[in-house]
């Protein structure tokens, strides 16, 4: 028929002949997206038992601490010194008080009673004013030539774990159901498989980043069942309280997150780890600190019509951080990764996967299931702040 230019409201067919006007596309409004599992990606390889582990190891500690109160004559001239742990030092040590330019020569180490006996201002050095709990650092040891080789020292490999959990939905769909034309959706089955997918990619990041394993139990059975520790319950070492603490007041006062309390984070975390945080984990409100800190410096032109405030990347002397939001960490704490060490592995075989079921009636009927780990190496090199104001 020729183009006429003329409307067919009037005078065409009636309403009751005329085809539905609904959009073939479903929208869905939950949330389901998996930012922290899409930056960390594919684990290297899968697990292979429900216990998964893995085999971490340190280097011998080259700090000690003082463990003394009363010096004598005063702290400047004393020359027996009380620490922490005596077995960490050796006869012929360079140690430097922390926060002085003095050096000290350890002449005799008593692991009984954890006394050092020193030589103070070594090589003219100006002497400290210890006190208790000043860090002592190792320079390093300076060997007799011809010396026979000192004892043996070593550290003790440590075996960590964590749990495979089971995550599982079931389909059912009637034989009518399947049969029918639905709008939107060409098979329904295949839509449902991917409805519960989604579901179940979003429940892993939660329990990724939020999971608990029971006290006891963990292996699971038919009447047990198994989940796996999450990052924060996994981070033990490096866990800061803006203010108090760890995080002091001159350090950025307050529960606010601001630029002091992150960089306080990363600076300590730093001292303790080969590694470095590349990746901060938040949450909204956190994310929108992130965001101000650098509002102030900001200029904009009289021609600017746009106003943008975001930070993706946040670069700092302790690494350069990826910040991903992730709306299922709690709304108090700011997550400090070291991504290199962290995979999210299944089990093998056992990735997320439809398994078909026999059907007892009259429907199709299926299972979508998958179990998965979290790898979470060296807790140490990772870190946490918390109880922020969001």
């Amino acid at each position: 028929m020729a183009f006429t230019g003329k409307a067919t409201y009037d005078g065409g067919p009636s309403f009751d002949e005329l085809a539905e006007d609904v959009s073939d596309i479903i929208g869905i409004v939950s949330p389901f997206e998996t930012p922290l599992l899409d930056h960390l990606g594919d684990a290297k390889r899968p697990a292979i038992s429900t216990l998964h582990e893995w085999v971490e190891d340190t280097l011998l500690p080259n700090t000690g601490k003082i463990n003394q109160t009363i010096f004598s004559p005063d702290p400047q001239t004393e020359t027996d010194i009380i620490v922490d742990d005596a077995s960490v030092f050796q006869v012929g040590d360079l140690v430097r008080p922390s926060a002085s330019d003095e050096v000290l020569f350890v002449a005799a180490v008593d692991t009984g009673t954890n006394t050092l006996t020193t030589v103070r201002s070594y090589g003219g050095t100006t002497a400290a004013t210890l006190a208790d709990n000043t860090i002592l650092n190792i320079l390093g040891n300076a060997a007799l030539e011809g010396a026979d080789a000192p004892d043996a020292r070593f550290t003790t490999r440590t075996r960590r774990q964590n749990y495979t959990q089971i995550f599982s939905a079931g389909i059912e769909v009637s034989g009518s159901m399947q049969a029918a034309r639905a709008v939107g959706v060409a098979d329904e089955v295949d839509y449902q498989k991917q409805e519960r997918m989604r579901e179940m990619l979003r429940d892993l990041e939660n329990c990724v980043i939020n999971g608990v394993a029971p006290a006891s139990g963990q292996q699971g059975s038919s009447s047990t069942r198994r989940s796996m520790n999450g990052i924060i319950h996994s981070l033990l070492t490096n866990t800061f309280l803006p203010g108090v603490g760890n995080i002091p007041p001159g350090d950025g006062a307050g529960d606010e997150l601001n630029e002091a309390v992150l960089n306080a984070a990363l600076k300590k975390i730093w001292e303790n780890s080969s590694g470095a945080i590349d990746t901060i984990v938040v949450g909204g409100a956190q994310k929108r600190k992130i965001n101000g800190f650098a509002t102030g410096s900001r200029a904009y032109l009289p021609e600017d019509t746009s106003f943008r405030n975001l930070i993706s990347v946040y670069e700092s002397d302790f690494g350069v951080c990826k910040v991903v939001m992730s709306r299922w960490v709690p709304a108090d704490k700011v997550l400090l990764l070291d991504s290199s060490r962290i995979q999210v592995m299944p089990l093998q075989g056992r990735s997320f996967q439809h398994k078909a079921l026999a059907s007892t009636g009259d429907a199709v009927n299926g299972q979508v299931i998958g179990e998965y780990t979290l790898e979470f190496k060296n807790e140490s090199a990772h870190g946490m702040i918390e109880t922020l104001a969001s």
